[in-house]
């Protein structure tokens, strides 16, 4: 028997981290003695120990834990998939504040709450990975939901940020209520909510749309699918996502893209696993795969921003992804994990680069031909990060689409992996193009060259090493993911 207190800790801490960083910021920020401080940044190097400090917390729980089940009715599961999600989006976190220091003081942005902010969506997120409830699992995204809104619209000096902010209060509003109304639908047509008991129920369930005993069950699964797809920008819910990532700073795109998509992925993993496994759906996930990659393959290339077709390349490897989802077998899973694990490097990598590129004012494609003359080692950087976007081998990219399609042709969907190879090949014109205008044609406008700080230096670094590494080298993530698909069956 498990001390509750100890066991959900770590995911109480960050309320409490939350609200010490909301008075700290509030003091310095108002205190005549300390000549009003621009606290960003402050609260900024208080808050990235508090995030590294939670995901030692977990590694020291998963090492002490296999399974185990807390709250009244088994509310939370934790085993060895959920440690590893979570010390994964919190390491994530800590890189997505890591790259914004320097930001904070060359654009004087004195927000501290924009910092503050990000703790209780990522609090939301960590108790979203173990949710074995579907009450559980709205409680977890409601607030997500709410706190997003705020940190897209953070940049009170800009009109942009708020017309994200807006956009995405407008359009976010209704995917949580659609989640808890297909909640309901499946509680009044089965009487549970919990995720075992559901599989008890549905094992050997037909389920129709039309069927009398099954319509509300199948219209339950729908909605519960749309209020996640919204979530992770999966078509035809993704029309939020290039303005919201163009107009919000940078920080909260790359959290946007990040913290959202781990959690989802995790609590549908579990949701399709644990009760609709071989269900309506897995067919849902199939038809909402292939739309993705079309749409993000094709939109972006009439893009003429930086960050839109970086928007456009998350839709479409939501549908990559979500191949894996699709099979609902071991090698899909497995592969749906190193999916994840490469898309976030890749999109920390690409975010780092793209702020320290904004700061001498680089915002549309054509002016990317500056920094290889005066930031040759950012360009370089930047053009081999395209790469792996594109699936170029023997980069990272091209290992998570391999796995993904061979899963897909191990279990049967050779439309989906023939898609996803079209889709990729298509892909390449967009990405390759980055890296072609960056060297042979010559810059409308030359930039003058800013050295990049040294935080996004060792993010860089590390990311950059974990892409280029992670093909001759898989042995360790293969394992790891190895044991995490493992952990959903037991």
């Amino acid at each position: 028997m498990f001390n509750l207190f100890p066991a959900v800790f770590p995911e109480i801490f960050p309320i409490n981290a939350t609200l010490i960083l909301l008075i700290h910021g509030v003091v310095f920020s108002t205190s005549k003695k300390y000549d009003y401080p621009p606290s960003a940044s402050n609260v900024g190097w208080l808050g990235l120990p508090s995030v590294v400090l939670l995901a030692l917390l977990f590694v020291e729980q998963g090492n002490n834990l296999t399974i185990a089940h807390f709250f009244r009715n088994h509310f939370l599961r934790k085993d060895d998939s959920t440690y590893f999600c979570q010390i994964f989006l919190l390491l994530s976190t800590a890189g997505t504040i890591l790259m914004c220091f320097d930001y904070f003081e060359q654009e004087r942005f004195n927000a501290f709450e924009s910092i503050v902010s990000i703790l209780p969506p990522t609090r939301s997120t960590l108790f979203m990975i173990p949710a074995h409830d579907s009450i559980a699992m709205y409680l977890a995204i409601e607030p997500q939901s709410s706190c997003f809104y705020v940190i897209a619209a953070s940049k009170r000096n800009s009109e942009f940020p708020t017309e994200a902010g807006s956009k995405y209060l407008i359009l976010g509003a209704f995917p949580p209520g659609i989640s808890l109304f297909g909640c309901s639908m499946i509680y009044g047509s089965t009487g549970v909510t919990h995720f075992d008991q559901l599989a008890e129920i549905l094992t050997g369930y037909e389920i129709t749309l039309f069927g009398a005993r099954s319509g509300g069950i199948f219209l339950g699964i729908l909605f519960i699918a749309v209020g996640s797809l919204f979530k992770i920008t999966a078509v035809p819910f993704r029309m939020w996502a290039p303005d919201i990532y163009e107009g919000s700073p940078t920080l909260v795109a790359a959290f946007f893209s990040i913290a959202p998509k781990i959690s989802i992925f995790a609590n549908m993993l579990r949701v399709s696993i644990h009760s609709f496994y071989g269900t309506t759906l897995q067919q849902i996930f199939f038809l909402r795969s292939i739309a993705p990659m079309i749409l993000g393959a094709l939109a972006a290339m009439a893009q003429t921003k930086v960050k839109r077709p970086l928007a456009h390349s998350s839709v479409g490897h939501v549908g990559y992804l979500r191949t894996g989802l699709s099979c609902g077998t071991m090698g899909g899973i497995q592969s749906l994990l190193i999916g994840i694990f490469i898309h976030v490097s890749m999109t920390i990598n690409a975010s780092a680069i793209v702020l320290a590129l904004r700061q001498t004012r680089v915002k549309y494609i054509a002016d990317l031909g500056a920094p290889a003359g005066t930031n040759p080692i950012s360009a370089i950087i930047f053009s081999i990060t395209m790469f792996p976007y594109a699936g170029i081998p023997p980069l990272a990219g091209f290992r998570s689409k391999f796995y993904l399609f061979s899963a897909a042709l191990g279990c049967g969907a050779y439309l989906l992996a023939l898609m996803g190879v079209v889709t990729s090949v298509i892909g390449q014109f967009y990405y390759i193009r980055l890296a072609k205008i960056m060297y042979p044609d010559t810059p409308r406008t030359w930039m003058i060259y800013k050295p990049m700080d040294r935080d996004k230096s060792l993010l860089l670094a590390i990311t950059f090493s974990s892409i280029t590494s992670s093909f001759p080298y898989p042995s360790p993530s293969f394992l790891v993911t190895h044991q995490t698909a493992l952990s959903f069956y037991l």
